[in-house]
C-alpha cells in the first residue's frame, strides 16, 4: 500500500490550518458553533481580519456557515468533519509509508552488520 499523493483539497486545509488564528479558530469550533463576532473576540481579531479567516476556512471547507433562524444577519460557523478526516487519513498512510521504509532499513542494516567479519 503506497500513500495517496495530496491533492488540493488536502492542499487548501494544509494551506489554512497554517495560520495560528485559524486553528484557534477551529479548537473553538470544537467546543460549539459560533457567532462570527463572538470568534472575533475570542481570538482578539478585528471582525474584518476575522472575516478574511473565516472566508478562508469555508474556502478549505474547515468550516460551515449557517444563518441564525432568528436574525439574518448573523451567522453561525460550525467545523465541517470532512475535511479533517481526509487529513487525518492522509498522515495514517503517510507515518505507515514512513514506519515501513524504517523498518526495511533498519533490517537492512542489521543484516549488513551481521555479516562483517
Amino acid at each position: 500500500m503506497t500513500a495517496r499523493p495530496a491533492g488540493p483539497a488536502l492542499d487548501r486545509t494544509l494551506a489554512a490550518l497554517a495560520d495560528p488564528h485559524r486553528r484557534r479558530v477551529i479548537d473553538l469550533l470544537r467546543e460549539r458553533p459560533r457567532r462570527a463576532g463572538e470568534l472575533a473576540e475570542a481570538v482578539r481579531l478585528s471582525f474584518p481580519a476575522m472575516s478574511r479567516h473565516l472566508r478562508t476556512l469555508r474556502e478549505s471547507r474547515l468550516v460551515e456557515e449557517d444563518r441564525d433562524p432568528f436574525d439574518s444577519r448573523v451567522r453561525i460557523y460550525r467545523l465541517s468533519p470532512q475535511p479533517m478526516a481526509d487529513l487525518k487519513a492522509w498522515l495514517g498512510e503517510t507515518e505507515a509509508l514512513w514506519a515501513r521504509q524504517l523498518a526495511a532499513l533498519r533490517a537492512h542494516l542489521e543484516k549488513a552488520g551481521k555479516s562483517k567479519p
